[in-house]
């Protein structure tokens, strides 16, 4: 029966390494030409939030060439203290942004929405 058993290790571990690299590809679709493809491009900045005390600060860095429109939101603690969603700052091509937040009290969340820029 050990035999058995370090076949089917052997067997698992064998699937896993062929099986992984795959998954792990990028599922975007490259176009071949035809009107239907999609081709996906890099899109996406980069971005850091960090809450001190009652302040966010998000830094957001954008390393593709299309232009990313980012917005801070911030959601409160307290029932009575009011989420905020800030203006959209464009963030272009190897750009990095700041943005800003904050709550009277207590940040329950906070984070950064992405859009491409028209």
């Amino acid at each position: 029966m050990r035999p058995l058993a370090r076949l089917a290790s052997a067997s698992l571990a064998l699937a896993c390494v062929l099986v992984l690299p795959y998954e792990a590809m990028s599922h975007a679709r490259v176009g071949t030409g035809d009107s239907h493809s999609l081709r996906a491009e890099p899109f996406g900045s980069a971005c850091r939030v960090r809450v001190v005390d009652s302040d966010v600060t998000a830094h957001c860095h954008n390393p593709y060439p299309a232009t990313d429109s980012v917005r801070l939101h911030v959601e409160c603690a307290r029932w009575w203290d009011l989420d905020s969603d800030a203006a959209p700052v464009e963030a272009g091509p190897a750009q990095t942004v700041r943005l800003d937040g904050r709550c009277w009290k207590e940040v329950r969340s906070a984070w950064v929405s992405h859009r491409r820029a028209r």
